[in-house]
């Protein structure tokens, strides 16, 4: 019995198909690269935490601290951009580390990455249940936790499409929210309801605009950084955009009109609308929904149901947070794997994109960071929160450093600049100004430890631990590994030598 070619052409195809490796998927379309950009960074840092801001430093401190704050994160998103539309990998700005600058730093960074939103994922589920409490005040936070834990793998374990579109309508409700808010407060700023106008009254009472000087203002930047961090996960995505050449830059230029809108617009209707004597800003904790500016504007305006409306707004963005987080430790694990410095397990990709093994893991250790919550009254959560408070600003610092890498390597190399499908703003100011702001505010998160009389060891060392625990993984990686500065002829720019697809 003969068997012809063709008989065997497709079982040998589909054998041949059968063998070769998993790879990520380029599925995420340009509305989710969009939401994606827009929704990192709204959240209780902006619902809650901006009336706390304008009780600190007056209304025109807090405008000015979160407008220079706003420009240092743009000039970074735009150095993100510019390298993520050359070479979109899930690896990102930890693949660009260990190309452009240190294989070492590429190590500390993308582990510490990896770290930090592992963590915050154990932070949301928390933060989720405390919220729920609104409207079930008796049952056991617990069984909320879990529940959302579940919720959130498997959003990320369908696919990346299920990520893209789920971070998509959670995202489009924070957006819709912040723009009903503008549009009210600022009926409510001309008198058109909600009573007579308030005119210019909040800007000129007591010490206002300016409230407690530049030391004030120096402080706000703190909570204006950490809350816009989140705005790189773009970086991540862009491994899996459609079409990375196109959707990147469109998310990039996204970030401006966010910061302009968003908080800039915020800060102003608020400082309009509420004095900053009011005792209400200072009470921003996620169980004072109540009393948050958004509910307090639309109180005014005869919502009876503002608050319970905030409570929804805010518990999307704390399951919006915990996607986006179990989204990005997963990538950045897989990019690790796939470039040795992480176990090879991890690089396991199922057929529908899905980096299963890293996902996994990143859920178990969610899980455990999340059990500490519950055990010697919170001690050890609280460590492992102020373990991961500093990697955000040392990833945007690795951002930096890295673009003005990728962009002397990119002229040492004879490389035409107006080949780049997408280019920074103000290079190289935008990455000094980025780098050294950034600076100032990780080394300032508690100088007050050493204004004493006796330094606060304790204090600094919960605030600061995270500085010593990268440079224990930035140095062991280069001590064992002997790595070396990349000189600038033999950066590797070859825009297809992509280690994820």
């Amino acid at each position: 019995m003969s068997i012809n070619e063709e008989e065997l052409s497709l079982p040998m195809g589909k054998e041949a198909e059968a063998a070769q490796p998993q790879q990520l998927k380029r599925s995420l379309k340009t509305r989710h690269m969009n939401m994606i950009a827009i929704g990192g960074a709204l959240g209780t840092g902006l619902f809650l935490a901006s009336g706390a801001s304008i009780s600190t430093a007056g209304p025109g401190g807090a405008l000015t601290a979160y407008a220079v704050i706003g420009i240092m994160v743009y000039f970074i998103m735009t150095s993100l951009g510019e390298m993520a539309t050359y070479l979109p990998v899930s690896g990102s700005f930890g693949t660009y580390a260990s190309r452009f600058v240190d294989p070492a730093l590429g190590f500390a960074i993308g582990w510490n990455y990896w770290l930090n939103w592992a963590i915050t994922l154990a932070v949301e589920i928390v933060a989720g249940a405390l919220v729920m409490k609104f409207w079930f005040p008796d049952t056991p936070a617990i069984i909320w936790s879990a529940a959302f834990l579940i919720i959130l793998f498997v959003l990320n374990y369908l696919s990346t499409r299920a990520y893209g579109e789920s971070e998509y309508w959670f995202a489009s409700i924070k957006v819709a929210m912040v723009v009903v808010f503008l549009i009210i407060g600022t009926l409510l700023i001309f008198g058109v309801i909600g009573g007579p106008s308030p005119g210019f009254s909040n800007w000129t009472n007591g010490d206002a605009p300016f409230v407690g000087g530049a030391g004030s203002i120096v402080g706000i930047f703190m909570i204006a950084a950490f809350s816009f961090q989140g705005t790189e996960l773009v970086g991540i995505a862009a491994g899996e955009s459609e079409d990375p050449e196109k959707n990147v830059p469109k998310a990039i230029n996204n970030v401006f009109w966010r910061i302009l809108l968003f908080y800039i617009g915020t800060m102003i209707v608020i400082g309009f609308l509420l004095p900053y004597t009011d005792a209400n800003l200072l009470k921003t904790d996620v169980e004072s929904v109540a009393v948050s500016p958004f509910t307090l504007a639309l109180d005014r305006a005869g919502f009876n149901a503002a608050a319970s409306l905030m409570n929804f707004v805010i518990l999307t963005s704390v399951l919006s947070c915990g996607n986006s987080g179990l989204y990005a430790s997963t990538r950045m694990l897989y990019a690790m794997a796939k470039e040795g410095k992480a176990p090879a397990m991890f690089t396991k990709v199922n057929r529908r994109g899905v980096p299963t093994n890293a996902l996994f893991l990143t859920t178990i250790f969610g899980l455990l960071a999340f059990l500490t919550s519950l055990l010697g009254e919170g001690t050890a959560y609280t460590w492992l929160l102020n373990l991961s408070g500093m990697t955000g600003f040392v990833v945007w610092v690795g951002i930096a450093i890295c673009h003005y890498r990728f962009r002397r390597a990119f002229v040492a190399q004879g490389k035409d600049l107006s080949t780049l499908k997408y280019r920074a703003t103000l290079f190289p100011f935008g990455s000094f100004f980025a780098l050294a702001l950034c600076l100032v505010v990780m080394l300032g998160q508690n100088y007050g430890a050493f204004m004493g009389s006796s330094v606060d060891w304790n204090g600094a060392l919960a605030t600061y631990i995270g500085i010593p625990i990268i440079l224990i993984f930035y140095f062991w990686y280069k001590i064992k590994h002997k790595t070396k500065l990349i000189p600038l002829k033999e950066i590797d720019l070859d825009p297809t030598n992509l280690s994820d697809h």
